[in-house]
């Protein structure tokens, strides 16, 4: 069974070899392959190369096109400084007043620099394994972006005294957000993922109630296009958990706030669950028996329609010892569950 076969076998809930391991690297890999994080994310030949050796050392069964939380607002044109081990810092918002949702304009994505860049990266990680392994494609839920664009402060109030500013902008935002994530589909994603983190910090009705719709209307495009979808909401989702099968997605990521035993009872067992080990309390501190431990109860936990992975992303200078414990490779700690 190819690792992709084995991805969408637990999807649609058929008969499968092994559990799938998909952790999230973004900095850790640009590291493994002598690069800075801003290499990883500002070329799109280090993400591939980055990303395409962590499949192969960890045997993993995903690769993924994922890097930062700016490209496209980028594309809308707001600009950053881009440290050589952290994320890119913006040196000013796009939304500063209602005014300026005049700014929120269609994009021409797969000609903005930094959205083709990751549209091409998509294409040659297909080129070379989408034939054996799922590839992710990424963009920016609703309310992720418009904090990228407005900064999450002012979004937070924005949702309390004035909704419609959210509204109003967040229909172009999606319709951006259709553009790109269809555009890395053609050019051979099988799955996009959508990171709405800032979902995690809104009331259940502000949730269900503006930014829902929003997922929901991105995913049904993402799903008309060919293209399976995964939600990755991370911090504490357990007062919004519970709507978010109602999204639409195939894949529900659930970081290590929250229970996995209560995030199943809450999403029902039709959707896919993904995670959801502590990546620094567990994977980036603990030890390799540690990490096995834990992924053993995550196994143990949710047996059906479940994705191994931390919580979130794999934390720079995690020992590479704790990243072979729960993958399907050399130095695994957990062979009897992963059956390898």
């Amino acid at each position: 069974m190819t690792p992709k076969e084995r991805v969408y076998a637990i999807l649609n809930g058929g008969s499968y070899d092994r559990p799938a391991v998909t952790p999230i690297f973004m900095a850790w890999s640009a590291n493994f392959v002598g690069h800075t994080y801003r290499d990883y994310y500002l070329d799109g030949d280090v993400l591939v190369e980055a990303q395409l050796a962590v499949t192969q050392a960890f045997n993993l069964d995903q690769i993924s096109a994922i890097s930062d939380p700016w490209r496209e607002a980028s594309a809308y044109g707001m600009e950053f400084e881009y440290p050589p081990d952290g994320v890119g810092k913006p040196k000013d918002v796009l939304i500063k007043n209602s005014d300026d949702i005049s700014r929120v304009r269609p994009l021409d994505i797969e000609n903005a620099e930094r959205t083709k860049q990751r549209i091409e990266s998509v294409r040659k990680m297909a080129a070379q394994v989408g034939q054996t392994h799922s590839v992710l494609g990424w963009v920016e839920g609703p309310i992720a972006e418009y904090g990228d664009l407005r900064g999450v402060e002012s979004t937070m109030m924005d949702l309390i005294d004035k909704p419609e500013m959210f509204v109003e902008a967040g229909e172009i935002i999606i319709q951006n957000a259709i553009a790109f994530a269809v555009a890395q589909v053609k050019a051979g994603a099988d799955m996009i993922g959508i990171g709405d983190a800032a979902a995690s910090l809104v009331t259940p009705n502000m949730y269900s109630e503006l930014v829902l719709p929003l997922e929901q209307k991105l995913i049904e495009a993402i799903h008309e296009a060919g293209g399976a979808v995964k939600l990755h909401i991370c911090g504490n989702i357990s007062n919004i958990v519970q709507f978010m099968p109602d999204s639409g997605a195939d894949i529900i990521d659930v970081d290590w706030m929250v229970p996995l035993a209560k995030a199943r009872e809450l999403v029902g067992p039709e959707v896919t669950l993904c995670g959801n080990f502590n990546p620094a309390g567990v994977l980036f501190e603990g030890t390799p028996e540690d990490v096995a431990e834990t992924a053993r109860e995550c196994l143990k936990t949710v047996p059906d329609k479940f994705i191994l992975m931390p919580g979130c992303e794999v934390p720079p200078a995690t020992p590479e010892e704790n990243i072979r414990a729960f993958c399907p490779c050399n130095g695994c700690l957990i062979r009897e569950e992963l059956k390898c």
